[in-house]
């Protein structure tokens, strides 16, 4: 499976969110998205990423993104993970990887020699009207919003502004 290109439209999709309330990527047309895939809560490089995106929320926010991580755990996970390291922001349940075959990143991993199916750490930026604009996919987990305000959108959107 291939992640998708830049320039085509996010595929929408339908799932719940920590607190068990139905989400729709559709929901937030109108906003830029950043859409952040890891493979589970409270492990050691998917907590460093996450705190990152916290620590760095202010400055996410300034820039008008909706921030949205998914992973394959249920809501009590996504609950615990954001109670114990005070996230700001929406996690959301893939638990069937729906939404991970959709964009591309239920991949075949390798770890210690053995093979499994898993989360690449992937980041997709969604513009407001719901088309890919940037594909992080060598995420840097402790340089990760770094990674977001850095990429070629905002540099590109700067440039056009002046």
């Amino acid at each position: 499976m291939t992640l998708l290109p830049i320039g085509s439209l996010a595929p929408d999709f339908v799932t719940q969110n920590q607190d068990g309330q139905s989400c729709r990527l559709s929901d937030y047309r109108g906003q830029i998205v950043v859409l952040y895939f890891y493979p589970h809560d409270n492990t050691p490089t998917c907590t460093q990423e996450a705190c990152n995106l916290r620590d760095n929320y202010a400055a996410l926010q300034a820039k008008g993104l909706a921030i949205l991580g998914v992973s394959t755990d249920d809501e009590k996970s996504h609950q615990k993970f954001i109670q114990k390291h005070q996230l700001p922001f929406t996690l959301l349940v893939d638990t069937n990887q729906t939404i991970c075959n959709l964009y591309g990143v239920w991949q075949l991993k390798k770890f210690m020699g053995r093979e499994f199916m898993g989360i690449i750490r992937t980041t997709y930026i969604i513009d407001a009207q719901g088309y890919i604009v940037d594909v992080i996919a060598k995420v840097k987990s402790q340089q990760h919003s770094e990674q977001i305000l850095g990429s070629s959108f905002f540099v590109n959107a700067a440039i056009t502004n002046f």
